[in-house]
């Protein structure tokens, strides 16, 4: 570490920064609430933001969490901000430098557990083709978990080694994320074991890796497309000489795009190359570094045989379709949004980015889309993502929970609102935020939160 601290800054300074504690960051999903309305919110709860310069809806936060973790709050688990490390919402942020989206088709080649996706499909406001990718098959439930949670409804998941994209998938993404797996060096002040079993082989053994993913993230990239490369670890051998590898290997294809002007006194951690090279000193922040080119021509794909087998889906008829929106809009008082579409499989009914149509016979999914309804003898059950994703809390059929019933709702507990009654499907709402769906019994709210998503301890 001390061969490769830049001269201006000091040793003694990186190993204070790194025994000093993390100050706690969230991120406003803007899928579920204005930064303007959060900010208000946050003041009535006596939470004390301070703004993080490189993120528009990023805050560090001092809060009370001496009763209930900020991961327990109502705000929380219904999807309103993300618990996520400061210096991680760099790469979005350098994904989309003018905060809004011209991607019709992005790629998170290593998703979970889905602060990067949920910052990224923010952005994209719900539109186009989020493509999230998991290695891990453990981490793929966390990273739907996430999605699910923050409203998110034009992701596609997939269950790969990101090395398969640049084959399977070529050309196929106007942008693309590489978080790419590393040692972790930048860690070590959210976990003092980070560094317990660092050693140089395996640093060079993981850049090999890292290499190989960001040639396929080049592949999947279309000519014109920005291509993010990120780490949080800080080992030359991980971050610049990855980014010079692709660089050195396709020459004349790749600019590197640089981000010195990313946010104020981010001068302070470029390289001369133009990438952020971010020691936790420099803003107070884990280690993290953020490297940005751009793809100017075609190169080669790697060549692929692909066995992907039947797939299971029927997109659903014109006539089809139809009748489901006039179902849902008149048991619910939802639209289905724009730019999706229906697709059928048995008895459930899925809502699809028409974006992801292109990719359906080029790679298996692990999930697509959202599924809104099963079909039955009588018409629709409708489930828990067409609240959580497409409601908007102004429906004439949601109910307004107090607290204490929204408390009982996520422990999965039925809702007795006073002097109600009803009949059929309905949405409940916390604070004019919808947090799911239920089904009148007489005068009870017969709970419909999915399993894993009921909490059973230490709720706000």
């Amino acid at each position: 570490m001390a061969r490769i601290l830049p001269s201006n800054l000091s040793m003694d300074d990186f190993i204070s920064a790194c025994q000093t504690p993390l100050r706690k960051s969230i991120r406003v999903n803007t899928l579920k609430i204005s930064v303007g309305d959060f900010q208000a919110l946050a003041k009535r709860k006596d939470w004390e933001l301070t703004a993080i310069p490189w993120c528009d809806t990023g805050f560090w936060i001092d809060a009370d969490e001496s009763q209930v973790p900020l991961g327990n709050t109502a705000e929380h688990m219904t999807g309103l901000f993300y618990i996520q490390e400061a210096s991680s919402m760099l790469p979005v942020t350098a994904l989309f430098p003018d905060s809004k989206c011209e991607f019709e088709s992005v790629l998170d080649m290593a998703a979970a557990p889905g602060s990067k996706t949920t910052q990224i499909a923010a952005l994209m406001e719900n539109q186009g083709v989020l493509v999230a990718n998991e290695y891990s098959s453990s981490r793929v439930k966390v990273l739907h978990a996430n999605i699910e949670r923050c409203g998110v409804r034009n992701a596609a998941l997939s269950n790969f080694d990101a090395r398969v994209f640049g084959g399977w998938l070529p050309e196929q993404f106007d942008a693309v994320l590489l978080d790419a797996p590393c040692s972790g060096e930048g860690t070590v002040r959210k976990d003092a074991d980070a560094m317990k079993n660092w050693s140089k082989a395996s640093t060079l053994e993981i850049a090999e890796t890292q290499k190989d993913l960001i040639e396929s993230a080049f592949h999947a990239l279309k000519p014109g497309g920005s291509l993010v490369y990120s780490t949080c670890t800080l080992s030359v051998e991980e971050n610049q000489e990855v980014c010079l590898h692709l660089k050195q290997t396709f020459g004349d294809l790749v600019e590197f795009e640089s981000l010195q002007h990313l946010f104020p006194n981010a001068e302070k951690a470029t390289t001369e190359e133009g990438f952020l090279h971010v020691f936790p000193q420099i803003f107070d922040s884990e280690g993290f570094f953020v490297a940005k080119l751009r793809k100017l021509g075609s190169a080669p794909a790697p060549k692929v045989k692909k066995r992907l087998g039947k797939f299971p889906f029927v997109k659903a008829s014109t006539k089809q379709t139809q009748e489901i929106e006039q179902a849902l809009n008149a048991q619910l008082g939802i639209d289905l949004p724009l730019q999706s579409q229906i697709w059928l499989r048995d008895d459930d009914v899925w809502l699809f980015p028409q974006a992801l149509e292109p990719m359906l016979g080029e790679l298996r999914f692990s999930r697509m889309g959202i599924k809104i309804a099963q079909t039955h003898k009588k018409g629709y059950r409708w489930q828990h993502q067409v609240a959580t994703s497409l409601a908007t809390g102004k429906e004439t059929c949601c109910v307004e929970l107090s607290i204490e019933q929204a408390r009982e709702w996520f422990m999965g507990r039925d809702i007795r609102p006073e002097s109600l009654s009803g009949l059929g499907e309905v949405l409940v709402s916390l604070d004019n935020h919808v947090i799911g769906l239920g089904k009148w019994v007489g005068n009870r709210i017969k709970n419909g939160l999915p399993r894993e998503l009921v909490r059973d301890k230490n709720l706000f």
